[in-house]
């Protein structure tokens, strides 16, 4: 060996820091992820929400016009409702 080498050592010190850093952000991606999955399907019910009344307010402009059975049908899958006249009745409410 030469005479200049003079044997240097490197110690490397693990601390509990890095593994907090890194427990910490995985906690951090989790509530992030369940926020962003929870924000996402809020948002969905209130588009279906929007989507019925919208379709509701179309079938009853319908019924308005034409009383077809296609459109008594589709307004009572839409509202439950088994009965003509009370479909109709909650379409002279929905439409005022």
């Amino acid at each position: 060996m030469p005479s200049a080498y003079y044997g240097i050592m490197k110690f490397e010190v693990k601390t509990q820091k890095d593994e907090f850093s890194k427990v910490s952000f995985s906690i951090l991606l989790s509530f992030a992820f369940v926020s962003l999955i929870s924000i996402l399907s809020i948002i969905s019910i209130k588009l279906g929400k929007i989507s019925n009344h919208y379709d509701m307010n179309h079938l009853c402009t319908l019924l308005k016009i034409e009383k077809s059975s296609l459109n008594f049908k589709k307004l009572s899958k839409l509202t439950n409702l088994t009965s003509k006249q009370k479909m109709l009745d909650l379409c002279r409410e929905f439409i005022r």
